[in-house]
């Protein structure tokens, strides 16, 4: 009997051409390996990582911002949906879809169609102006909110590292500072530190995908 691994479509659109890059991905090809879907014109690529915990990591190229978006999914969700979206934080437009081959061809299509229409409204031709510089992006209060939320999340899940030897059920001791450059996280104990950035909203929006934090 033969066996057919679990297999799914990805896609993403090309920030810089414009163009839909889609390919199968299989368990197999993903099982300790780093995929990465590269537009033929070579100036992007998606890339998706399997984690340990059965979930599976996107960093996918952004049509709208500079930066790429960090996702985190279940194996579950990647090979077992129809179609499965993830849409720019910013924006609201799906960057990236997963799933049966005809339903990720037909929301590519009507990503297209949003976005010529968003092109048509902004007064530009091509799909490489659509990006935003990264000092137009406008910080809003709800980045502090989201930066104390993961950030606390984390502690309560005991997945906030430093320089204390890890000891399993010991619970840590961090104090959270609100500065006008971000929030500073700092071990009581042994004096590591991390300043999160406050000025992006897209920064926090990735940071709610974070699975931990490691102060230095």
């Amino acid at each position: 009997m033969v066996v057919t691994p679990k297999q799914t479509t990805v896609a993403y659109r090309c920030p810089h051409c414009g163009t839909g890059v889609m390919s199968a991905v299989s368990m197999f090809h993903l099982r300790g390996n780093l995929v990465r879907l590269k537009c033929t014109c070579g100036k992007s690529m998606m890339e998706i990582e399997p984690a340990a915990d059965g979930k599976v990591r996107l960093c996918v190229p952004c049509i709208i911002c500079p930066k790429p978006h960090r996702y985190t999914v279940s194996e579950k969700i990647f090979f077992g949906e129809e179609l499965f979206v993830l849409p720019c934080a910013y924006s609201d437009i799906n960057i990236a879809m997963m799933g049966e081959t005809n339903h990720v061809k037909a929301e590519l299509a009507r990503t297209e169609m949003q976005l010529l229409d968003l092109m048509e409204e902004s007064g530009i031709s091509d799909f490489s102006a659509l990006h935003k510089e990264a000092d137009e992006v406008v910080s809003d209060p709800q980045v502090l909110e989201i930066l104390t939320f993961v950030i606390r999340d984390l502690d309560d899940e005991g997945k906030i590292y430093c320089n204390c030897p890890h000891e399993e059920g010991r619970e840590g001791d961090y104090e959270l500072e609100v500065l006008s450059e971000g929030v500073k996280v700092t071990c009581k104990r042994c004096g590591a530190t991390k300043l999160l950035p406050a000025d992006s909203l897209l920064d926090a929006h990735e940071f709610l995908n974070a699975d931990s934090l490691t102060l230095e």
